[in-house]
């Protein structure tokens, strides 16, 4: 596991913070699959007590980026070409019905929200900016997901997305696949705002399977 320098956390709601920062070193693969959690090194290095540890590690348990295997501790979870394609399938569909749904019934607000996040989007790819390009990333798909404004796909949608979101945080890795990416979103981002419901599903959909492609791929 590669050291961090130590920067203690501050006293306010410290196991959502240990969560972040724990979650980010996994997505950026500081954190290996397979690796064991060393709970002693991570407590000098923020700087906290185990509880807080503790409890950060069950909350990425229940996001399914590790396991809390008795005897044993937290080690992160493995994934495989087929599990992933399974959940990638699912969430596709979930997506193509969002990206539906959203431009018949978001708000003029919501899509313009959509669209200046969309040129964020592309700032923080020209900039090389990995973690900013995600954030946003991740937040557009939010507000799809919102501007859909069906409750039960939300929930159905977030419960796979967890699954998944190391495989997509890591999808982008070559330029070529990270400039399509951007593309993807900003016609994306032009669907909704021309309220082109059956455009906006396939963009969506292809959006995600052109994604496992990419990983599918390294």
């Amino acid at each position: 596991m590669s050291q961090l320098k130590p920067e203690p956390i501050g006293r306010t709601a410290l196991a959502v913070e240990i969560t972040n920062r724990l979650r980010q070193m996994i997505l950026e693969g500081q954190l290996q699959p397979g690796e064991k959690i060393n709970e002693k090194l991570l407590t000098t290095q923020f700087g906290v007590s185990r509880t807080p540890l503790r409890e950060a590690l069950k909350v990425l348990a229940a996001e399914g980026l590790l396991e809390l295997i008795p005897h044993r501790g937290a080690v992160i979870t493995r994934q495989s070409e087929a599990e992933l394609a399974e959940v990638f399938q699912v969430l596709a569909a979930l997506e193509a019905l969002a990206g539906e749904l959203a431009a018949l019934n978001a708000t003029e607000a919501e899509i313009a929200r959509i669209a200046t996040m969309t040129a964020e989007l592309r700032r923080s790819y020209d900039e090389t900016d990995r973690p900013t390009y995600f954030r946003i990333n991740q937040a557009i798909h939010k507000a799809i997901l919102h501007a859909a404004k069906n409750e039960s796909l939300a929930k159905s949608h977030e419960l796979l997305a967890y699954r998944v979101q190391r495989a997509r945080y890591q999808a982008n890795l070559t330029p070529e696949r990270w400039r399509a990416a951007v593309e993807e979103h900003e016609a994306i981002a032009n669907a909704l705002a021309t309220r082109d419901a059956a455009n906006c599903a396939t963009l969506m959909k292809n959006h995600l399977l052109r994604k496992f492609a990419s990983i599918s791929a390294q």
